[in-house]
């Protein structure tokens, strides 16, 4: 299985977040996010959108997270995409966005609230496409499998699943309510599927290692950022994290 963390660009300090990534790279994540911070992060919880407040609060910019994706790009290997939200795409303009975030090494975005239905008027797949941009389809347990087939048709990469299952209670009832949420899945996406929201233990990777391809993990990183305030202890605890929940 693979594994995606999560990062906030500027959250605490752009310097951090260029060592963390390097960090999470170094301790066996596949791919990372680089979350260009928002006001209104509608698609996460409390512990991201304080995140994003307090790197706006430290006049983070989609500028500076271009920057910040040029700079890992040629530190790192791996596949970095950006996550955020239509809002900033549509206000940079979304042609020069992906011509930009391509420039600077993006591998894919991944914008929940950008739907298929509304390609007409925003042409958004088109520019990811025209620069050679993934563009990850972001689905939950609520989509209507004329969604799923709608999404399905111009996914890329991988689908990312969203769980509203949560991980209370055994593995075994975990595993068992994703269940038949991923057999939807899989019947209209031929693509490897990543399932995040409240993965945060070895354990809960377990319970989901043979039904899902990408295992994706945001809050928790976010929670050892928040908690460890020496730089030096906060990488080494986040890599600890990583290589601990991939056991």
């Amino acid at each position: 299985m693979k594994l995606m963390t999560h990062v906030v660009v500027g959250y605490p300090t752009i310097a951090s977040t260029i060592q963390i990534v390097k960090a999470m790279e170094q301790a066996g994540a596949d791919y990372v996010e680089l979350q260009i911070p928002f006001s209104d992060p509608i698609a996460d919880g409390p512990t991201i959108m304080k995140a994003c407040d307090i790197a706006l609060k430290n006049g983070i910019t989609v500028r500076d997270c271009l920057k910040v994706m040029k700079t890992l790009s040629n530190k790192v290997s791996i596949p970095l995409f950006f996550m955020g939200y239509y809002n900033t795409v549509f206000h940079f303009g979304v042609d020069a966005f992906c011509k930009q975030a391509k420039a600077a090494g993006a591998y894919g975005l991944i914008i929940p609230d950008m739907p298929p239905d509304e390609e007409e008027h925003e042409h958004f797949i088109k520019a990811c496409r025209t620069h050679h941009l993934a563009q990850i389809r972001v689905i939950t347990p609520a989509s209507s499998n004329e969604r799923m087939k709608l999404n399905a048709q111009v996914a890329d990469e991988f689908v990312y699943c969203v769980s509203h299952y949560g991980v209370t209670g055994s593995n075994a009832d975990f595993k068992k309510s994703l269940k038949p949420y991923i057999a939807r899945v899989k019947k209209y996406f031929n693509l490897p599927i990543a399932l995040g929201f409240g993965i945060s233990k070895p354990s809960h990777i377990r319970a989901i290692k043979d039904i899902v391809d990408i295992a994706i993990v945001g809050s928790a990183i976010i929670k050892i950022i928040d908690k460890y305030k020496n730089p030096k202890t906060r990488i080494r605890e986040i890599k600890k994290f990583i290589q601990d929940i991939l056991i």
